[in-house]
């Protein structure tokens, strides 16, 4: 029998779930857990670091990643489990894809596409980018999406019986 993992996320209306997976939810969770650290979703970003477009791009690319597992491992990764406060891989990635990334997403990508349509000829995207007034506002809510991305991957870690590979100062302090 698999152990049980317990699941608290930062976002506002969940509630700390339990997690005992299957053969294929452990396989799932170690494909996604690889998706997550290496990308930009649970490393800071700080003041004057990256590209924010660069950052968004990531950061969607996760709901690729995520669908591509979801079909490789079928309804066995997504199916109900007996008990109404345990949870399934896709219940987790679709509550992360619906209810983090895609409210961030949603947001900010037209807001820096409308900003990215005024940069002229000659000032790089960089330099336009860091005299956006809305850069701060948009790295800190970054930030909040980091946070909760953090404390997802660290419980596929968990899941997939790996120690987290995050290089993340506060990743050791995320769960």
């Amino acid at each position: 029998m698999s152990e049980s993992v317990e699941v608290s996320l930062s976002i506002p209306g969940f509630v700390t779930v339990t997690w005992t997976p299957n053969r294929a939810e452990r396989k799932a969770a170690w494909e996604l857990y690889v998706e997550l650290i290496t990308r930009v979703s649970v490393e800071e970003m700080r003041t004057g670091e990256g590209i924010l477009r660069e950052s968004l791009i990531s950061l969607h690319s996760i709901f690729d990643s995520t669908r591509v597992i979801l079909k490789k491992y079928g309804t066995v990764i997504a199916k109900p489990k007996k008990n109404k406060n345990e949870v399934s891989f896709g219940f987790l990635s679709i509550v992360i894809l619906n209810r983090v990334l895609r409210p961030y997403l949603t947001k900010w990508h037209p807001i820096l596409e409308e900003y990215e349509s005024r940069r002229t000829e000659n000032t790089s995207i960089k330099e336009h980018e860091d005299k956006w007034e809305l850069n701060s506002q948009m790295r800190t809510e970054m930030g909040e999406v980091r946070k909760v991305l953090v404390e997802y991957s660290n419980c596929l870690a968990r899941i997939a019986k790996v120690t987290p590979l995050t290089t993340s100062v506060d990743a050791d302090n995320a769960g």
